[in-house]
């Protein structure tokens, strides 16, 4: 809400970041310029604060805010605070370059949370050869697990949920010809590749495979190849910005077959822009929902009362809500052990812990082959509201 308190935090910050700046989160919110009598323990946050990703990257600031509030009124680190050097990526990978070059080389952290599997891939050798972990909290390509030693990822990626949801498209709602529609990036090709082998494994066919530019807002020309083609099901990997778009232009043209996509479409904004045209959407959710966790729960209800609404993408920001605490266990485990706070020993520690239990996503394991499982949650929308639809293991 714009008058709200946390609302004009998160615009200053936002400011901040677009001209050039850096902000700092984690001790009292904004750094004032005052100092603890210790220094605070400061790790990066790259992410979309301005752009066409705006939306969904401040709510996941946020969510960061929001963990690092909690960790730090339960002691912090050994007693010292933890705070989070926000830069702005614009999900863009030359921004996002910039970003954590500034990380790494300026302010030295040892670990760097980011997201947006362009980004993330751009990104990748600078954490390797700086060696800084770099944490990826919400890109899905199944690329970021192949993207060096110092690359991990919190957040399941594509062939978890993709996977899951073409397999249920084709065995448990009894779909035989699908149409793929993505987007020509990091985020779409890999993804939609999955999407294409299991379903076809599965028993079914792919009668059309498109791929649409990034910058684009008319997709025509894929749709009527699509309806040429007489799909059971389409499915759209694309992003959080343009994926409500070409739904609504799919229905313009009068595709009314079901439409599956991942957890980019799963948040209250597809509902509103699209109205009755979003029943029947099928998206994915790697998270727990509010009716899974009391924690869930409440966190959802905080949204409600500070800022007035449920937070656009609401797994992700669940998965950002509980980075800090990630972080916050790696270099409390550094600081008992006395070891200097390195990315090499950040990297050291966390593969040693490698099972975490957080607040909001539950038990993490970090794997050894650099990627994590976690139940996959297929949600649909029935009269104008989320529901849940199955869940698959």
């Amino acid at each position: 809400m714009p008058g709200h308190p946390d609302a004009r935090r998160s615009f200053a910050l936002t400011r901040r970041a677009a001209l050039g700046g850096l902000g700092m989160i984690g001790v009292g919110g904004l750094a004032r310029g005052a100092r603890a009598e210790q220094e605070p323990l400061r790790f990066g946050l790259a992410m979309p604060l301005t752009g066409g990703q705006a939306t969904y990257g401040q709510d996941q600031v946020r969510a960061a805010q929001w963990g690092l509030d909690a960790v730090n009124a339960a002691d912090g680190v050994n007693g010292r605070k933890l705070a989070a050097i926000v830069l702005d990526t614009q999900a863009d990978a030359q921004t996002g370059i910039q970003a954590v070059n500034r990380l790494v080389s300026v302010e030295k952290v040892p670990v760097f949370v980011t997201a947006w599997s362009e980004v993330v891939k751009a990104v990748a050798p600078i954490a390797n050869d700086g060696k800084i972990v770099e944490l990826s909290v919400g890109a899905n390509s199944p690329e970021i697990a192949r993207l060096g030693d110092y690359v991990y990822t919190t957040f399941p990626l594509a062939d978890v949920d993709i996977t899951a949801v073409a397999e249920y498209s084709a065995t448990k709602l009894g779909k035989k010809r699908a149409a793929v529609l993505y987007i020509n990036n990091e985020t779409g090709i890999t993804a939609a590749q999955v999407y294409r082998d299991t379903f076809t494994k599965a028993g079914g066919q792919i009668v059309a495979y498109e791929a649409y530019d990034p910058k684009a807002t008319d997709w025509t020309g894929q749709i009527l190849k699509v309806r040429l083609a007489t799909p059971d099901i389409i499915h759209i990997q694309g992003l959080v910005a343009d994926t409500p778009q070409l739904i609504a232009q799919l229905r313009q043209l009068g595709l009314t077959q079901p439409i599956s996509s991942y957890s980019a479409v799963y948040n209250p904004k597809l509902i509103q822009q699209l109205g009755a045209a979003a029943n029947g959407v099928i998206a994915t959710s790697l998270a727990p929902g509010t009716e899974d966790s009391p924690a869930v729960k409440a966190y959802v209800e905080r949204w409600q009362k500070e800022v007035g609404r449920p937070p656009n993408g609401l797994p992700y920001t669940q998965y950002l809500y509980d980075a800090p605490f990630l972080v916050a266990a790696v270099l409390k485990s550094l600081d008992s052990a006395k070891k200097p706070i390195t990315g090499e020993n950040f990297r050291a520690e966390m593969l040693g812990i490698r099972s975490f239990d957080l607040p909001l996503t539950g038990k993490l394991v970090i794997n050894p082959n650099h990627t994590v499982k976690k139940p996959v949650y297929l949600m649909e929308v029935k009269n104008g509201a989320w529901s849940e639809l199955a869940v698959v293991s």
